[in-house]
C-alpha cells in the first residue's frame, strides 16, 4: 500500500480537510493531492467526486477558493483534487510557459519525449490516485464522479468519456470543449502527443462524442463574460456534437460571469447536488 505523507489536516464543516503527498509509481516523482472527508465518512463509505483544476492551479486551489466543503458536508460527498501536473521533473522548458508544462498536464498520458517520461496524468488519476482513495479513505468505489474547470473541465469530460466504468457522473465549469481547435489544446497536444492528429481525438471531448463515445448525463456551466470563451473554449462545438449524437447535455450560460473561481463558487453547490443525485 502506498505510504502517504500527511502535510496538514483541518477541521471543516464537521469533516476533515487534508493535504497529502506520496511517491507516485506512475509519475516517478512525488505527487500531491487533497481530500475533504465529510462528517458522514466517520461511520460509512461515501460517494466521491474528483475535481480537476485548470492551468497553473495546484491540489490546494479548489479546496481553498470554492467553499465546496460546506455543500460536500451537506450532501455527504468526499472531494478529491490533485496537482495539475508533475513538478520539478528536470525536463527542459517545463516552466517556460504558463499554459504548458508544469501546471498544465492536460490530464493525458504524453507519448512524445521528453514529456512522456513524467507527464502521465491520465494513468495517475484513473489508476493510482483512484486506488489510493479507495484503499486509504472511506470512499465508495461504486459511486465516483468527476468534474473540473477549464483545462480540468476538459480533463473531466475526456476521462468520463474514456472511462465510463470508473466515473458515474460528470460536470464542468467553462471547459476546453474542443482542444483540437484552440491554441491551448493545439500547443499541448503537439508537444505531448506529436503531430498525428488522429491521436489528438482521444483527448478532445467534442471529437470523442462525434466518434460515438457517450455518458449518461452531462452538466456544463459557462460564463458569458469569460475572457477565454471565443478563442479557447468552444462550447458551441460540444453542443453541436451532443445534439447530433443524441448525447444528453445541460449547457447553461450565465450573463456577467467570467472564468474565475468567483464563477465556480457561485454554482458549486448546484454541481455537488447534481453529482449527489447522479451517484445515488
Amino acid at each position: 500500500m502506498t505510504t502517504l505523507e500527511t502535510r496538514s489536516l483541518h477541521q471543516c464543516f464537521g469533516g476533515i480537510q487534508g493535504f497529502y503527498q506520496h511517491p507516485s509509481e506512475i509519475i516517478g516523482l512525488p505527487m500531491r493531492f487533497s481530500v475533504y472527508q465529510p462528517p458522514q465518512a466517520q461511520y460509512q463509505r461515501v460517494p466521491v467526486v474528483f475535481f480537476l483544476a485548470g492551468l497553473t492551479c495546484t491540489e490546494e486551489t479548489f479546496m481553498i477558493k470554492t467553499g465546496a466543503q460546506r455543500y460536500a458536508a451537506e450532501y455527504g460527498l468526499m472531494l478529491v483534487s490533485m496537482d495539475t501536473s508533475p513538478r520539478q521533473t528536470g525536463t527542459a522548458g517545463e516552466t517556460d510557459d504558463w499554459d504548458f508544462g508544469a501546471g498544465a498536464g492536460f490530464y493525458l498520458d504524453a507519448t512524445q519525449a521528453p514529456w512522456s517520461q513524467y507527464f502521465r496524468m491520465e494513468s495517475y488519476i484513473t489508476q493510482e490516485l483512484r486506488q489510493i482513495i479507495i484503499d486509504q479513505f472511506p470512499a465508495d468505489p461504486n459511486r465516483i464522479g468527476i468534474f473540473g474547470h477549464s483545462m480540468g473541465g476538459h480533463g473531466a469530460l475526456t476521462l468520463a468519456l474514456r472511462y465510463p466504468e470508473l466515473f458515474r457522473s460528470v460536470s464542468a465549469f467553462a471547459p476546453i470543449c474542443a482542444p483540437m481547435q484552440c491554441p491551448w489544446g493545439q500547443k499541448a497536444f503537439r508537444h505531448y502527443l506529436g503531430e498525428d492528429q488522429s491521436s489528438w481525438r482521444q483527448y478532445d471531448a467534442t471529437a470523442l462524442i462525434a466518434d460515438g463515445r457517450s455518458i449518461s448525463d452531462l452538466l456544463i456551466d459557462q460564463g458569458l463574460n469569460d475572457q477565454f470563451l471565443t478563442q479557447q473554449l468552444y462550447p458551441e462545438a460540444l453542443e453541436k456534437a451532443c445534439r447530433e449524437a443524441d448525447q444528453k447535455l445541460t449547457l447553461r450560460f450565465h450573463s456577467g460571469y467570467d472564468h474565475s473561481y468567483y464563477f465556480i463558487s457561485t454554482f458549486i453547490g448546484e454541481h455537488l447536488k447534481y453529482h449527489r443525485e447522479q451517484l445515488g
